[in-house]
């Protein structure tokens, strides 16, 4: 199998121009011109020629951003566990060779503060991405006398010590000054975290962010600001979210948004407008009224037919102005991420953003809504709502409404339960869903054969990359051994470079064992649609490509039309 440290992905197809391949891009003929000619004009400057060529456009982006929202408030240190001890199937997918994306790993979480949760009682986050390894704050796994779950969602996962853990500086596209960053990442092979440091390891330490945060969870708005945060210049977080990265958002919850319009504060206040809760009569508010406050059911309330999200005004009314919305209206988060990932789809059309969300629906995606007042009538006053998923632990989940609505808007199906036994099945998921997006760069023309008389093609290729601020480059073929296959680097196991070069390019062209180089092998996303050529850059470790680079190929192409029989047709 072949084991190398990139992958890319074509993204666009430019018409086939007129010009003699395989040509060489002239130096005064930029990247996106598409006929590699100085003039612009489109003919390659060629006159008539025998042979056509093809001008491709591949994006170097195997770049992924992670955001991970973690609830902690009192009732998740046993969903903490599990989110520590699942995650290595993540990132087992990242790092697979034959994905090896270059990831960062960001964690917030749903502390956004409340009324009732005052500064000292508990740290809220407000979005702010947070790395220190949780035996740094133990004090954080204790709450209310009551909880203590230092050893079941920190000492039992964390066996990292300080020297480990050290978070070590890197560069970003819009700060090239080394520094530490908050979050996790490893980059063409080389991570944040000192050498022999398993990045799985490393975030049992990391992940878990224990149980005192705030109960009136704000898990929606707090994604809102940690991605704003990762745009502001003045914000430790600041480059995280990479222009063209693929972005990936994971909601880790067992409560229900919360996330309120401070001008609307009043609805938490013991001498405010207390129609949202429970008990009007009672000192303090419960989790009932972030229920109350955002979701409306209908049918009969020992089983309803559906809950969804409405947007209710200080006195209950219903389809408030958005302004008037007690609960932030959910279009303001589903818009969020529209803008990102329309932006990301200006560089890559294919590019969406992933959303998932690990929380109280059952272990096939579906959600009970129930009233439970008549068989528990303290678990409805606490939350306003049954249960959405129990387990034999004594898990419990409460109908994510306005979340499993978020998630559908985005990434529709991605819901897995927080009441699971093991949530790798729901991380393996996600990571194939990252996966997915990290395709193959097939050619997509039927490319002439320059040795028709060997096993598999020839190719005459040219490759070229143009990254914003420098000069294009000739890309150069990666190093080959005496036998003709491609040489293999003894610490990356991926291609060998070049001296001197930070990329080249690998020719794909056997699509089956034909030959005995395994770094030939094209994938099967390619064969299947009988495609005779496929292109992979490798990447000097430690040097990703500057965000925004495009890179073009160009291969002479055969002009026969029986020569790439059901070319594009998959079987």
């Amino acid at each position: 199998m072949r084991s190398t440290s990139f992958a890319v992905w074509l993204t666009l197809s430019l018409p086939l121009g007129l010009g003699c391949g395989p040509q060489q891009l002239g130096t005064d003929d930029e990247v996106g011109d598409g006929d590699g000619d100085g003039d612009g004009d489109g003919d390659g400057d060629c006159g008539e020629c025998d042979d056509g060529y093809s001008e491709l456009w591949l994006t170097t982006n195997k770049d992924v951003d992670v955001l991970l929202v973690i609830d902690n408030s009192g009732s998740m240190g046993l969903a903490q566990a599990k989110l520590a001890n699942s995650f290595a199937a993540f990132i087992d997918v990242l790092e697979d060779p034959n994905v090896a994306v270059n990831y960062r790993i960001g964690l917030t979480t749903s502390d956004n503060g409340n009324p009732w949760c005052p500064a000292g009682t508990t740290t809220p986050e407000g979005g702010k991405l947070v790395l220190s390894s949780c035996q740094t704050r133990l004090g954080d796994f204790t709450f209310s006398d009551t909880v203590d779950v230092r050893d079941l969602a920190c000492n039992d996962l964390c066996t990292l010590g300080p020297a480990e853990l050290e978070v070590l500086p890197s560069a970003t596209d819009y700060d090239p000054n080394k520094a530490p960053r908050p979050w996790l990442e490893r980059i063409e092979g080389v991570q944040n975290l000192p050498e022999g440091t398993d990045m799985a390891e490393a975030f049992k330490c990391f992940a878990p962010q224990g149980v005192n945060g705030c109960g009136f969870e704000s898990q929606l708005e707090s994604m809102y600001l940690a991605l704003a945060r990762t745009q502001d210049s003045n914000e430790a977080s600041y480059g995280f979210m990479r222009d063209s990265a693929v972005l990936a958002i994971v909601i880790v919850t067992d409560e229900v948004d919360c996330s309120y319009n401070k001008a609307w504060a009043d609805i938490f206040a013991q001498d405010g407008n207390k129609v949202f809760w429970s008990d009007p009569s009672a000192s303090f508010p419960t989790s009932a009224l972030c229920w109350n406050a955002g979701v409306q059911c209908s049918g009969d309330p020992s089983g309803y037919d559906a809950c969804d999200p409405v947007d209710k005004g200080i006195g209950g009314e219903v389809g408030v102005a958005d302004a008037d919305a007690v609960l932030h209206p959910l279009q303001r988060y589903v818009d969020r991420v529209q803008g990102i990932e329309d932006a990301k789809k200006e560089l890559n059309p294919d590019q969406e953003v992933i959303v998932a969300l690990i929380g109280g629906v059952a272990e096939d995606g579906s959600i009970f809504y129930a009233d439970v007042g008549a068989s528990d009538p303290v678990f409805q006053d606490s939350f306003g709502i049954g249960p959405g998923c129990t387990n034999f632990e004594g898990q419990t989940g409460l109908p994510p409404v306005r979340m499993r609505d978020f998630v559908e808007a985005s990434t529709p199906g991605n819901l897995f339960s927080i009441c699971a036994s093991d949530y790798t099945p729901a991380f393996q998921a996600i990571a194939n869903s990252i996966r997915d997006q990290i395709e193959p760069a097939c050619h997509t023309q039927c490319v002439w054969d320059s040795k028709p008389e060997t096993e598999v093609v020839d190719p005459v290729c040219s490759v070229r990359q143009k990254s914003p601020g420098l000069d294009a480059i000739e890309v150069q073929e990666c190093v080959r051994d005496l036998d003709g296959s491609y040489a293999v680097d003894p610490d990356t196991l991926g291609y060998t470079l070049p001296d001197a070069v930070d990329v080249c390019f690998a020719l794909l062209v056997d699509p089956g064992n034909l030959t005995s180089d395994p770094n030939d092998d094209m994938s099967i996303a390619c064969t299947d649609l009988h495609y005779n050529l496929e292109f992979e850059l490798a990447r000097r470790a430690g040097v990703p490509a500057p965000g925004g680079t495009a890179v073009s190929v160009k291969c002479t192409l055969d002009d026969d039309p029986n020569a790439c029989p059901n070319l594009g047709i998959p079987g």
